[in-house]
């Protein structure tokens, strides 16, 4: 029997993909626990209809994308923090506050998530800082930063 998986399930397929399984198989677990559908003429046409939407939305956001990594590449950030007197900050620079920066000069809006940080920045002076913000989108930034007086 032909079925359209609705969730992803181990050893048989993923969301949206059209499998062949046994009757029992399908009518006994995939039904009942709503892991699948009958591949039928309605519903092969609503999982068409489906994966051309995620088709258009996926190409629509890697265009917005691009279009942040051009006004964005090679930017620098600037902040201002407190800082001791060997440049040691107080506390640290963590992906949150880069984004606030960001959204603050450049009314850019990122998700901290994507910012991409081996460690928290802990000193002043220059930070080169990458932005994954699609995976096959990436910004680099260079933060600036300098003690507030």
């Amino acid at each position: 029997m032909k079925v359209i998986l609705t969730q992803d399930v181990k050893n048989l397929g993923k969301k949206n993909q059209l499998v062949n399984v046994s009757d029992g198989y399908a009518r006994n677990f995939l039904f009942k626990k709503n892991l699948a559908v009958e591949a039928n003429a309605k519903n092969l046409n609503i999982m068409k209809d489906r994966k051309q939407s995620e088709s258009s939305k996926k190409d629509r956001e890697l265009v917005e994308a691009n279009l942040l990594q051009s006004r964005l590449e090679g930017k620098q950030v600037k902040m201002e923090v407190r800082a001791g007197e060997s440049g040691k900050l107080f506390g640290s620079i963590t992906a949150k506050d880069i984004a606030d920066a960001i959204a603050e000069q450049y009314k850019a809006d990122i998700d901290r998530r994507k910012i991409q940080l081996d460690e928290p920045i802990k000193n002043t002076g220059d930070a080169d800082v990458v932005i994954k913000i699609h995976p096959e989108v990436s910004i680099n930034i260079r933060l600036v930063i300098t003690e507030k007086v």
